[in-house]
């Protein structure tokens, strides 16, 4: 007679059987905890479920060792097991699949929610509106505040300015033409013999002519510009 479905030898029965490994009364009293059978119970079924023959079991000394029956299962061939591990990678691949589209989806949601919702771009653009506000009220106030030179008293500064380059350029004229009458026939070395005289031209300090022009011009064009 087949142990009823709820009964201890039933139970015990149906983990050892799925199970389908070695075990011990202490492994089976272990997993069945939430049946709430004591160890007690789970070895007399063990030894009950033995002795009718629905498990196997060995004695190794005093421990006994129970096993599910192994002529109760389906054991494939080659050609069956070929044909497993071909669906097996199968859905390996599908499960991978899966995974991959699942993170797709789980990126996307993160992306949605770290979107502003429309309460927060509106609290937002009152916020910048805000700021916008308080730097043209600045700058209205720092207009108001400067004060502008007289267009006599720039011209002014403006011709100086234009009269001070003018000599920069035909200082650096003169030299230029003075040097190279010095060292036209000279055997030196013109970089060893500026060095020696202790001359520097206006690249050696980083300094241009032609950028302290372009300042004057700049000036010009922005007066014109008001």
């Amino acid at each position: 007679m087949a142990p009823k479905s709820d009964s201890a030898e039933a139970i015990v029965l149906n983990f050892v059987n799925e199970q389908n490994r070695p075990l011990n009364s202490q492994n089976v009293a272990d997993s069945l905890q939430k049946f709430n059978l004591k160890k007690a119970a789970v070895q007399k079924a063990l030894d009950n479920l033995a002795d009718s023959g629905k498990i196997s079991f060995k004695e190794y000394g005093k421990q006994k060792i129970y096993l599910a029956r192994q002529d109760q299962f389906d054991i494939p061939n080659s050609e069956e097991l070929n044909r497993m591990k071909e669906e097996n990678a199968k859905l390996q691949q599908q499960l991978e699949d899966q995974k991959k589209a699942i993170s797709e989806v789980e990126g996307e949601i993160r992306a949605l929610q770290s979107n502003l919702t429309l309460e927060q771009i509106h609290d937002k653009e009152a916020k910048l509106r805000k700021e916008v506000k308080e730097m043209e009220d600045k700058l209205v106030k720092l207009r108001g505040e400067v004060t502008l030179v007289r267009p006599e008293e720039g011209k002014a500064v403006e011709k100086m300015y234009s009269e001070q380059i003018s000599q920069w350029r035909r200082r650096k004229r003169m030299f230029k033409d003075l040097w190279d009458a010095i060292t036209e026939n000279s055997p030196k070395d013109l970089k060893e013999f500026k060095e020696e005289l202790g001359i520097e031209y206006d690249e050696d300090v980083d300094v241009s002519l032609q950028s302290f022009s372009d300042l004057l011009q700049h000036g010009k064009k922005r007066a014109r510009g008001h």
